[in-house]
């Protein structure tokens, strides 16, 4: 197995394991997961990088990696609806995963007919905005974590943390309801401008 497989296969197995600590509603398991999700998206971004510099692309590589990514995403947007002190509805998760799977199978049925359909600016967008999200809001409410159970004592902390917990929820809602937005945006994108590949139909 070639390093970019490796690479691939271990960013697999971390997406299960930062699920796995998400799990556990504590600081400490937080703070693992959160190296555990900075490990996966270094892994994401050189997994590939190294394949096309290296010549390394394999049809495993092809298979495996798009499904890395989708159970690192999905499981990570699924953790974040339990952590307390964010506010994730459930809709806005399922449309994320929604296109996701959509797209996914939308590149397989191309493949299988020859032809290899490449991320567009829209994708490219559309996946910074997903880890930007899960980075920006899994810090702040391990903030809210160690502020609840280290400093809950001192006088002036609960009513900051009353704030901050409102602001924090109210935040985490209005970005997740931007990134569904911008996924959906990406994924009617990437239909409308591959359309004539998939032999459904006039392009759109």
């Amino acid at each position: 197995m070639n390093l970019p497989n490796k690479l691939t296969v271990a960013r697999f197995f971390m997406a299960l394991t930062f699920v796995g600590l998400m799990a556990f509603q504590c600081i400490g398991t937080y703070l693992a997961a959160y190296v555990v999700f900075i490990l996966a998206a270094i892994t994401d971004h050189y997994d590939g990088k190294i394949a096309r510099e290296r010549n390394l692309i394999t049809n495993f590589g092809k298979l495996l990696d798009p499904v890395a990514d989708k159970v690192l995403m999905a499981g990570a947007f699924i953790s974040l609806m339990t952590v307390p002190a964010l506010w994730v509805p459930a809709w806005a998760v399922v449309v994320i995963i929604t296109r996701e799977f959509l797209i996914t199978g939308v590149r397989s049925l191309a493949a299988s007919g020859g032809n290899v359909i490449a991320a567009n600016i829209w994708g490219k967008a559309k996946t910074v905005f997903q880890m930007v999200y899960v980075f920006t809001f899994l810090a702040l409410a391990i903030i809210a974590q160690i502020i609840r159970d280290y400093l809950i004592h001192v006088p002036w902390i609960p009513q900051i943390l009353k704030y901050y917990s409102y602001a924090l929820s109210i935040a985490s809602f209005a970005a997740i309801v931007i990134v569904a937005a911008v996924t959906v945006y990406s994924g009617i994108q990437f239909l409308r401008v591959n359309w004539h590949v998939l032999n459904l139909g006039k392009e759109i």
